[in-house]
């Protein structure tokens, strides 16, 4: 379904959904003059910051996933995937700053 967006343009999909949110004075104040800065609408900062923690909190729940799966693994002939354990790898190899 198409359906009109804030600048006149059309896009796919069903039209994106509201959700109010009342925010404390300083993150009110904080979220526009933030917005001010970026020369954007708050409501375009705002639902770009709450993006990009839901993605960081997706990252966060895979990495308590694996680090659960190893303690409780730690020491058994239990073995992650090829793929997953040179993943697992990289990203420690990153973390230690190794490569």
């Amino acid at each position: 379904m198409r359906h009109a967006t804030a600048k006149g343009t059309r896009r796919l999909g069903p039209p994106p959904r509201n959700f109010h949110l009342p925010l404390p004075e300083g993150v009110y104040e904080a979220l526009h003059q933030e917005a001010s800065r970026l020369g954007r609408p708050a409501t375009v900062v705002a639902r770009g910051a709450i993006e990009l923690w839901l993605q960081e909190r997706k990252r966060t729940v895979v990495r308590e996933a694996i680090a659960a799966y190893a303690v409780q693994h730690a020491g058994t002939s239990v073995m992650l995937p090829g793929t997953l354990l040179s993943e697992v790898e990289a990203g420690l190899r990153a973390a230690l700053d190794l490569e």
